[in-house]
């Protein structure tokens, strides 16, 4: 049984996470106020001391059209130049962009060796877009071992399309209990593809939990997943007036705590 889409290759990070250079720091911290200009040329200045995070940024900028005109095949250049001078995020894009073959000339081996690069260095982007092309057999030989490694070691850091992915390959294999853990995992950190698939899990089996189940696919909703409203909706329909107060305060608590644990992160 599938609940997701088939895997593909894709990128799904943070765009703007803080870098160890003072120059990047700053430049990301008024990019974060709406300053693209001075952003800019925080990159530019780090680009210019070699420090390849800043040619990274600056083709973030030139990929985007922030602050400048779209440019993709100068951004192309200039993560070129930051996967040189060592960013995994640059080699990361870079990477995908020869997968995707529409501003680079498609070419599977070597976006492979860039995203499994930047995954041996620890880059969790590129642990779950490396696991994707071994799971794919792009550029690679196919190899399932590896991909689930690779998709495990980018979970551990946090990566929440890692997680999904894993949810979804423990189902296709029929693993139901282990596809739950991935899928709870990533419903628990907020993401709404992953409350809703563990919503539609938690319908099946031997145990069902509709009153859990409804909860999860009533926060899904909120969080923007249209598809969770029609599941919302159909366990509604089977609950009692009880259950359904229970479920709805399910969701309230879990949006309380996540509210309270954001705003003491806020102050530390």
């Amino acid at each position: 049984m599938r609940y997701f889409p088939a895997i593909s290759i894709a990128f799904v990070a943070t765009l703007w996470t803080i870098p160890a250079t003072a120059d990047v720091a700053q430049g990301v911290e008024l990019l974060n106020a709406g300053d693209v200009s001075g952003a800019a040329t925080e990159f530019a200045a780090a680009y210019e001391a070699g420090d390849g995070e800043g040619a990274f940024y600056l083709g973030r900028l030139f990929e985007l059209g922030l602050g400048t005109e779209q440019d993709e095949m100068r951004a192309a250049n200039l993560y070129s130049a930051a996967a040189e001078g060592g960013s995994t995020k640059a080699q990361v894009r870079l990477g995908l962009m020869y997968h995707e073959g529409r501003v680079l000339l498609r070419d599977y081996v070597e976006g492979t060796r860039l995203l499994c690069e930047a995954a041996d260095a620890g880059d969790a982007d590129g642990q779950l877009n490396c696991g994707l092309a071994y799971r794919a057999g792009r550029g690679v030989d196919a190899d399932d071992v590896l991909a689930l490694s690779y998709w495990q070691r980018a979970a551990d850091q946090g990566n929440i399309l890692a997680m999904n992915v894993l949810g979804q390959t423990a189902l296709e294999t029929g693993n139901i209990e282990q596809a739950a853990v991935h899928l709870k995992q990533s419903a628990d950190l907020g993401n709404a593809g992953g409350m809703y698939e563990y919503a539609k899990l938690l319908m099946i089996g031997a145990s069902p939990d509709p009153v859990t189940a409804y909860s999860y696919a009533n926060l899904a909703v909120v969080r923007g997943l249209a598809d969770a409203g029609v599941l919302r909706d159909e366990i509604e329909a089977q609950l009692t007036a009880e259950q359904v107060a229970a479920g709805q305060a399910l969701a309230r608590e879990w949006t309380e705590a996540r509210i309270l644990e954001e705003s003491v992160g806020g102050e530390n």
